[in-house]
């Protein structure tokens, strides 16, 4: 099923997320909607999150990519309870990134290079890899939402006050989307 889009400015994507458990009710239905709905969005990942649901999941393809980045091909990854521990020694790269939950703006982002991440596949088995490169972007990203934080958090000052109003018409609902959106209540859509 294709769930609606969590937009900036509603409180779910500022919420704490849950640590996942074997026991988690409708955990391999959670994960197919949510692929569903990265695929209908045309993203390259997504955190349960941005789609309601306040859980320690993250969905990434990006395949989509791999023309432009060859070692992306066929690189897909369900991450349950991710953990990443950011290489201090590796450069700082500067990226344009955007959000499927901040849609239609796009700001350049320094990211650590190289990251060790830890996690669970849908099985709850262990996992752990150093990634680098455009992988360890795209997955510091998503794992981001799980700490309540959103790519525009990482830009300049500069930078977030020339989009404040873009980002304050987002709280009220005045965006234009291609997918379902589900704005912060009590917004005042036009």
């Amino acid at each position: 099923m294709i769930l609606p889009i969590y937009i900036y400015g509603h409180p779910v994507l500022r919420t704490e997320n849950a640590v996942v458990t074997p026991e988690y009710e409708g955990l391999h239905e959670l994960i197919e909607n949510m692929k569903e709905t990265m695929y209908h969005t045309q993203g390259i990942g997504i955190a349960a999150p941005q789609v309601g649901v306040n859980a320690r999941i993250v969905y990434i393809d990006v395949d989509v990519l791999a023309e432009d980045f060859p070692e992306l091909k066929d690189v897909r990854m369900l991450l349950i309870n991710p953990e990443i521990t950011v290489d201090e020694d590796s450069p700082m790269v500067n990226r344009e990134e955007g959000c499927l939950s901040v849609p239609g703006i796009h700001e350049n982002v320094h990211r650590h290079e190289k990251i060790h991440l830890r996690w669970q596949d849908e099985q709850f088995q262990e996992h752990e890899k150093d990634i680098e490169g455009y992988l360890a972007r795209v997955v510091q990203h998503e794992c981001d939402h799980l700490e309540k934080t959103l790519f525009i958090d990482r830009i300049s000052p500069i930078r977030k006050s020339l989009i404040r109003s873009k980002l304050n018409n987002m709280v009220k609902g005045n965006v234009s989307c291609n997918y379902r959106c589900k704005f912060a209540p009590n917004h005042r859509k036009r």
